[in-house]
């Protein structure tokens, strides 16, 4: 155990000084994400200064629905970097160089990659987001909550993992899954935004059943903010988030363990 935390010390090392080689850069291209990512705020922010609020929710709960979308991506992608971009190694044949290293495939892809970019520009954009918006919608910060709000952030982040590495696994079949991933994965992360009552039923089971993005952000939100349109969901829902995160995560692995004994290269 103790060689394979320092491996992967070593491994958080050399990725990080590739990406902040250039420092100067970093900080641009890490700035360029969090500027990208804020103009979908921005335009929440002046929609709601016509309307006022959208279906109950004001913009400081927006907010706080966003900071929690944005600050999952950030620590998820930090590790699951090498199962967004899976598909590309399959079809170059590069990940037969991680089958012929003595460490675990999981392992190695974990520690492999980290889109440091990504994660400092979400990241900190979910924690601008929570700073403004924390103090505003009314939550009670005790022990519960905040215990509560760490298992929620650990579990969206497993469940977004999970659909990460479910899409890898089926690149095993499939060999490219990048119009899938958008689909399942990035368009659904749009939907997440907003309230899920919003929405059509069909959308609403999607992000539910399907893609549950739903207990990435709302259901948590709900549990803190007891919005009126948590009415049209089971109760439960505002529980279940680290149950879900665990369970999809643990289905998710297993069908990589059956599905990557039947893995063949497609040479390069």
């Amino acid at each position: 155990m103790f060689d394979t935390l320092r491996l992967a010390g070593i491994y958080t090392k050399i990725i990080m000084r590739s990406w902040f080689q250039y420092r100067v850069d970093a900080v641009l291209r890490s700035l360029a994400v969090f500027l990208r990512e804020s103009t979908g705020i921005i335009v929440i922010y002046f929609t709601l200064l016509k309307f006022d609020n959208l279906n109950g929710w004001n913009i400081y709960e927006m907010l706080f629905l966003y900071s929690l979308l944005f600050l999952t991506y950030g620590i998820l992608i930090v590790f699951f970097t090498g199962f967004r971009d899976f598909w590309k190694m399959i079809q170059t044949g590069n990940f037969d160089r991680f089958i012929l290293r003595p460490r675990g495939l999981l392992f190695q892809l974990i520690f492999s990659n980290a889109d440091w970019f990504a994660a400092v520009g979400h990241g900190s954009l979910g924690v601008v987001l929570f700073i403004i918006s924390a103090g505003k919608v009314g939550v009670v910060w005790n022990a519960v909550t905040i215990v509560y709000y760490v298992l929620a952030v650990i579990g969206g982040v497993l469940i977004q993992g999970a659909i990460f590495l479910f899409l890898a696994t089926l690149s095993i079949y499939l060999l490219d899954t990048g119009s899938l991933k958008e689909i399942i994965y990035y368009d659904a992360r749009k939907f997440a935004g907003y309230p899920i009552s919003i929405f059509h039923k069909a959308v609403q089971v999607f992000m539910i059943y399907i893609a549950p993005f739903a207990f990435v952000n709302y259901f948590p939100a709900q549990f803190l903010l007891r919005k009126g349109d948590m009415a049209l969901f089971p109760e439960v829902y505002m529980y279940l988030t680290p149950v879900v995160g665990v369970g999809l995560y643990l289905l998710a692995y297993a069908f990589w363990r059956y599905s990557i004994r039947h893995y063949k290269s497609t040479g390069n």
